[in-house]
């Protein structure tokens, strides 16, 4: 049993294996892109398309296919965005979103702390991460309110329900936070999912 467990942390582990998963999950994320653009729901087509780019910009910026966040990172951001589309309780769907919003800056952080030379301490990993959750949910706040003003949707509802917003947002960054400090940098760190030559360019 124990053999099985290592074989199957090793295949995850695999840069190639964790390239492949971070690709089908980018082309689910434009899929849903391109779904929400044809059904006129342009915030979630735009959520979808901005997880999407920020996942491409590894690749595209050192040219390499293998070149890609953890797997677990897209997952993260790729699940809401699913349960978003399943979801018909107003609060789940209200929630996911602010887990597509944590999983933004989580990206960003695992970004920043790979591909980078901004190195963070533990407690200022997890404010980051909590910080730029409800900052990414402020500028979500505002884009939803140009929709409403110029577009007539009624994407907010009242200024108490904004407020309970920024709540589940502080509350999801802290969760995001605290992964990206013991998963990302402790038990699996994101650098050795890269290609050998990038490690060592990054050295």
């Amino acid at each position: 049993m124990a053999q099985r467990v290592s074989q199957l942390d090793a295949l995850v582990e695999d840069k190639r294996v964790n390239a492949g998963l971070a690709w089908l999950l980018i082309g689910f994320l434009l899929v849903v892109a391109i779904g929400s653009l044809l059904q006129d729901d342009l915030l979630w087509m735009l959520l979808a398309a901005t997880v999407a780019a920020l996942a491409l910009v590894p690749p595209i910026a050192y040219r390499n296919t293998e070149a890609m966040l953890p797997w677990e990172v897209l997952v993260l951001a790729a699940l809401p965005i699913l349960g978003r589309e399943l979801a018909t309780l107003a609060l789940t769907t209200r929630v996911a979103t602010y887990l597509s919003v944590a999983a933004l800056a989580l990206i960003v952080a695992v970004e920043l702390h790979v591909f980078t030379p901004v190195r963070m301490t533990h407690w200022f990993a997890v404010l980051f991460v909590v910080v730029t959750t409800i900052a990414t949910a402020g500028v979500w706040a505002v884009v939803q309110w140009l929709s409403d003003v110029y577009l007539g949707t009624e994407f907010l509802g009242s200024e108490y329900q904004l407020m309970w917003d920024f709540v589940y947002a502080t509350a999801v960054g802290v969760f995001a936070g605290i992964i990206f400090e013991w998963y990302f940098r402790r038990v699996i760190p994101a650098e050795e999912r890269l290609p050998v030559e990038i490690q060592e360019h990054l050295r």
